[in-house]
């Protein structure tokens, strides 16, 4: 048995926080165990890059004989300098994955593309792309220009960047942490000139894409994709607790695959439950921004490359709605 296993969650951060110098454990914004695994967000406020990189070899030596992997990053006040203006990041990202949260990125980007935004989409789920798949541009390569990728243009009014631009169809992508970030920081800092929205769909969990996201790319806010089951919510609500000690604002809980109207007798049923993502949302105080349907036509047109937002109906305007939300809260947070 490991010297964590045994310990409760918040009894193993803490005993973790404790072998750290007390100047680095008074920057701790966030420290979370599981898994053999310590995730830390730190308070990096005042620090010149040598310092950060002190700092967070420190914490490395100190938890590196505790646990088997440790994961950093570090957060400053708004005091520092402000990046380079570019389109606003609007991160989509759920606990668990199965959740549809991929289609539910594509169709928002879609539909607030149909609303006039001028919208770029990116697909940051490095090991199992789907976006190439889900606007029609499977077959299409990314080019450079200027040592930075040229977005391929879908015909949903929505260019797009992801790996499957990037490699060889059904080829696997087996890389380690690093070259994994620096991959979503080629997608993210592409030539998106054109753009006032980058729409970001992450993989599932709160691992090195998602510690890199908060880090380098400063996301506006964030959509949280669950479906009712309380598996999912369980996952979902360390998503939201992940940006939130990152401090990107939660733009609010989106409840998928919620009541599947049988297409036969029309009679509605819950196979995934209802309303635990509302209740979820009510709970940890954050908005919740409605439900899209369990339907076998969004299944079907998301594998034929034409999002259900492109369309009409009941299916596009569950979409539509979620994407007029999104274009308020950016509206009301510029």
């Amino acid at each position: 048995m490991s010297s964590a296993e045994g310990l409760g969650a918040g009894t193993e951060s803490d005993d973790l926080k404790a072998l750290l110098r007390p100047e680095a454990a008074a920057r701790v914004q966030s420290l979370r165990a599981a898994d053999g695994r310590a995730t830390l967000v730190l308070d990096a406020t005042g620090l010149d890059a040598a310092a950060r990189a002190g700092l967070e070899a420190h914490v490395r030596d100190a938890l590196g004989g505790k646990v088997a992997e440790v994961r950093v990053a570090m957060m400053a006040d708004k005091s520092e300098p402000a990046p380079p203006k570019g389109p606003r990041i609007i991160a989509v990202g759920s606990g668990k994955g199965g959740v549809g949260k991929s289609t539910l990125s594509a169709n928002l980007a879609v539909a607030l593309a149909r609303m006039g935004r001028r919208v770029g989409l990116v697909d940051a789920d490095i090991y199992g792309p789907s976006q190439a798949r889900l606007l029609g541009t499977e077959g299409q390569r990314a080019t450079a220009h200027e040592g930075r990728l040229v977005p391929v243009e879908s015909r949903w009014g929505v260019p797009a960047l992801s790996m499957a631009h990037l490699s060889n169809a059904g080829q696997a992508i087996a890389w380690r942490g690093p070259k994994i970030s620096g991959a979503l920081l080629q997608l993210v800092e592409g030539h998106w000139e054109g753009a006032e929205v980058l729409i970001v769909d992450l993989p599932p969990g709160t691992g090195d894409v998602q510690l890199t996201m908060l880090q380098r790319c400063k996301p506006a806010g964030a959509v949280i994709v669950s479906t009712p089951q309380d598996l999912a919510l369980i996952d979902a609500t360390r998503a939201v607790e992940l940006f939130e000690k990152g401090g990107v604002p939660v733009v609010g809980v989106v409840e998928n695959m919620a009541g599947y109207a049988c297409p036969h007798c029309g009679e509605v049923s819950d196979p995934f439950g209802c309303g635990g993502a509302e209740a979820s949302a009510k709970e940890m105080d954050v908005p919740f921004l409605g439900r899209i349907p369990l339907d076998i036509a969004i299944r079907r047109e998301a594998d034929a490359g034409t999002p259900t937002a492109a369309g009409t109906g009941p299916q596009a305007e569950a979409f539509t709605g979620l994407a007029a939300q999104v274009a308020a809260w950016l509206d009301a947070n510029p």
